[in-house]
């Protein structure tokens, strides 16, 4: 086998509720993942060292070197089997970058997954799931896809049923958000605000509304707690919020750290008009329509 490629896809989280600021750093989370149709592909190709090539738009924002977390995850996966490996990933990017969609956490698992096969290592899912926890919060979501609780730092999955297809649109902002700048205005603002920061717990509405593929109702309950940072960050994404509620978005809210905004749509056909509808508006750089949930890390 000289090369294996993976599909793999974005998030949106409709649920992030983010829980006291943790000794090591961290926050405990209620995050609510949801796998939608926009996706990166992984290309995992035979070679003697472990490098990375990246394709698409944005693909100069991406690290090549050992920053890049499916470098990461190769170098994580051979140490876990004991073997010196090499390979030569060649990802195409289709999700934005730094855009709060999980990219470079999909990314990983992505190569995860085309190692295991190129490299005939026939690890368990539960082992590519532990390595999957020790590279980031998001990763191992990215392998299972659909729609999950994630608790703990978002890593500890529990697999939710849907009712339905939902449709999205997902606003581009023109330039991405740091995770970590989001978190950390996020903190700044409780302190400055003297919140009291409740432990986070499950929207059961919200899980009502998965379960009985209600749109109006998930629409209604739809929830991000870094939503007030990332607008502190980055003011024009309120405009982006607005527009999207004016042309009929059932919900709305910035996409997990930020910037892209997702808008729930009533059907197919109304994510189209959406995406029309922001494009013209000016409020964003592009809008993609999406459909979730789907499933996480696939070889094809």
């Amino acid at each position: 086998m000289n090369s294996v490629t993976v599909r793999v896809p974005a998030k949106v989280n409709v649920q992030l509720s983010v829980g006291p600021l943790r000794d090591d750093g961290y926050h405990d989370l209620v995050n609510v993942f949801h796998a939608v149709s926009i996706f990166d592909e992984v290309v995992a190709q035979e070679a003697e060292d472990v490098s990375v090539q990246v394709l698409g738009e944005s693909a100069d924002q991406v690290p090549v070197d050992d920053g890049n977390l499916a470098v990461q995850a190769a170098r994580a996966l051979a140490k876990h089997a004991g073997r010196a490996q090499g390979v030569h990933l060649v990802i195409r990017k289709a999700i934005p970058v730094a855009g709060g969609m999980a990219g470079g956490s999909a990314d990983a698992a992505g190569a995860l997954v085309a190692c295991n096969e190129l490299w005939g290592l026939g690890l368990p899912a539960g082992d590519l799931m532990k390595i999957a926890g020790a590279l980031g919060s998001d990763v191992p979501f990215a392998l299972l896809g659909g729609t999950a609780i994630g608790t703990g730092r978002g890593e500890q999955l529990t697999e939710v049923a849907t009712g339905a297809r939902f449709h999205w649109v997902f606003a581009i902002a023109d330039a991405g958000l740091s995770t970590a700048k989001v978190y950390a205005e996020c903190d700044r603002l409780r302190e400055a605000l003297g919140e009291q920061v409740a432990w986070p717990q499950v929207n059961d509405a919200l899980m009502e509304a998965l379960r009985n593929g209600d749109a109006r109702a998930l629409g209604a309950e739809l929830i991000n707690d870094l939503q007030p940072a990332a607008l502190m960050l980055r003011r024009q994404l309120a405009r982006t919020l607005e527009s999207g509620r004016e042309h009929g978005a059932l919900g709305a809210l910035v996409s997990g750290s930020g910037p892209t905004c997702a808008f729930l749509a009533a059907d197919e056909a109304h994510a189209r008009d959406l995406a029309v509808a922001l494009t013209g508006a000016g409020v964003c750089r592009s809008a993609l329509t999406a459909h979730g949930s789907v499933p996480g890390a696939t070889i094809i």
